[in-house]
C-alpha cells in the first residue's frame, strides 16, 4: 500500500480547509498527520478539538504531554512520533534533550511526570490499573486520553506511511 494522500491547504475547500488552517494555527504549521487526517473531515475535527480541550482546560502541563507521547512513540517504534514529539517537546514545551530521552524510556524527575508515565506505561504494557500516585482523578483520565491521542498519531503514521516533516529521531532499542 502507498501512503494515504496528503490534503493539500492551499487546494483544500469547505469543512477541510477551515479545518487544516485551525490545525496550521494550533502548531504554527500544517503537519503531514493533520493533512492525512483531513482525509476524513470527521477525524480531524475530533482530533483537534480532544487535543485542543487537553491543552486549554486540561490540567497536564505541555511538558508531561510531551512526555507521555514520547514514550508512547518510543514503545510503537515510531520515527514520526519520536520526531515531531521531540520537536515540539524541547523546542515549545521546554523540555531539555536529557529530559525527552528520558521520556522516551518512560523516566522523569519531575515527580507528577513520573506518575503520568508510570500510569501510561502500565496502560501500554500490562492492560492493568497502576497506582496513579500523585496524580489528580482529572489527571489520571488526562494521561489515559493522552495516550489514546499519542496512540492514534503512531499507528496512523505507520499505516498512512506518513512522510516524516520534523528533525529525524530515530526509536531506540
Amino acid at each position: 500500500m502507498n501512503g494515504l494522500p496528503l490534503i493539500d491547504p492551499e487546494t483544500a475547500t469547505g469543512d477541510t480547509a477551515e479545518l487544516l488552517a485551525a490545525a496550521q494555527q494550533a502548531c504554527g504549521l500544517t503537519p503531514n498527520l493533520s493533512r492525512v487526517l483531513a482525509n476524513s473531515p470527521a477525524v480531524l475535527r475530533g482530533y483537534l478539538g480532544f487535543g485542543r480541550a487537553l491543552r486549554e482546560g486540561g490540567s497536564l502541563p505541555a511538558a508531561v504531554r510531551q512526555q507521555i507521547s514520547l514514550m508512547v512513540a518510543q514503545h510503537y517504534g515510531s520515527e514520526y512520533g519520536l520526531s515531531a514529539h521531540t520537536f515540539l517537546g524541547t523546542k515549545l514545551a521546554g523540555l531539555s534533550e536529557e529530559e525527552a530521552a528520558r521520556a522516551r524510556r518512560g523516566e522523569s524527575r519531575d515527580p507528577q511526570a513520573a506518575a503520568a508515565l508510570a500510569l501510561a506505561s502500565s496502560l501500554l504494557h500490562r492492560w492493568e490499573p497502576a497506582t496513579a500516585g500523585g496524580l489528580t482523578p482529572a489527571q489520571v483520565v488526562e494521561t489515559v486520553a493522552e495516550v489514546a491521542l499519542a496512540t492514534l498519531r503512531v499507528h496512523l503514521a505507520n499505516a498512512g506511511r506518513i512522510p516524516n516533516d520534523w528533525p529525524l529521531v530515530r526509536p531506540t532499542d
